[in-house]
């Protein structure tokens, strides 16, 4: 009787369950029983959890909402760069140190979004200028093979007006090695964005920022090869492609 009862238990699993791919850095909406613990949107009065597919779990699967969802291999090119100052590339015990600390506090950010506000899902463009670097890439610095390229590099004159792409919170901000003069901003849900290289900060920790709204200027701040923004999104801190959030109705066009 009990193994009867667990055959059709596999049973309904297997029937139930619905083969989805998409590539890395893509957001999938899957049909959901809940709107309330993860960000979704509705559709037809039937809601829609929205997945992010991670870049390093290319070729595998995973599991949500009882369906699984291949995530794609995919070339994204490649990316070479070169830094003058070397001690930006091979770094100090000290500069390791502060490295480190720093992608703590950024990582304790990351785990500490709102549920007070949801955001649209409809962003704009927070520069104007060319992109000069998209997701994915391949990253060389100086030769040496470095961790992927998994934000969007725009690339701007000095001085460039920054904004917010979407409603949120300013819940980081400072100097970091890397990154230069730095935003984070918590968007609802598990949604974030943050914007690296600034030459100077318009907003404070805690502000409310409204779409639309200056909250920098390009610089070149941090380890850079010239001025540009460098954005980076997340859900469910997995970073995933920013251009598919500025194309208009890109989950509409999923479901």
């Amino acid at each position: 009787m009990v193994r009867l009862i667990f055959l059709n238990i596999l049973l309904a699993l297997n029937v139930s369950a619905e083969d989805i791919f998409g590539n890395p850095g893509d957001i999938l909406p899957i049909k959901s029983y809940s709107s309330n613990e993860f960000l979704s949107i509705k559709k037809n009065d039937n809601f829609y959890r929205l997945v992010p597919l991670p870049f390093d779990k290319q070729g595998k699967s995973i599991i949500i909402e009882n369906k699984t969802i291949t995530i794609n291999y995919k070339d994204f090119g490649e990316s070479r760069i070169t830094i003058v100052d070397e001690s930006m590339v091979t770094l100090s015990k000290q500069d390791s140190e502060r490295v480190y600390a720093e992608s703590i506090s950024i990582k304790d950010a990351l785990g500490t979004f709102t549920t007070e506000f949801k955001p649209s899902m409809e962003f704009i463009n927070p520069v104007e200028g060319v992109i000069s670097s998209r997701y994915g890439k391949k990253r060389f610095i100086n030769n040496k093979p470095r961790s992927p390229h998994l934000s969007l590099d725009i690339a701007a004159p000095e001085g460039t007006e920054i904004i917010a792409p979407e409603n949120g919170k300013i819940i980081l901000s400072g100097n970091f090695f890397y990154s230069g003069n730095y935003l984070l901003i918590d968007h609802g849900f598990g949604l974030l964005s943050s914007y690296s290289h600034l030459s100077s900060i318009n907003v404070e920790n805690n502000a409310v920022v409204k779409k639309g709204e200056k909250i920098g200027e390009v610089g070149s701040t941090g380890r850079v090869t010239g001025p540009h923004l460098h954005w980076t999104v997340y859900l469910d801190k997995v970073k995933i492609n920013p251009e598919l959030l500025l194309k208009q109705d890109f989950l509409n066009r999923a479901l």
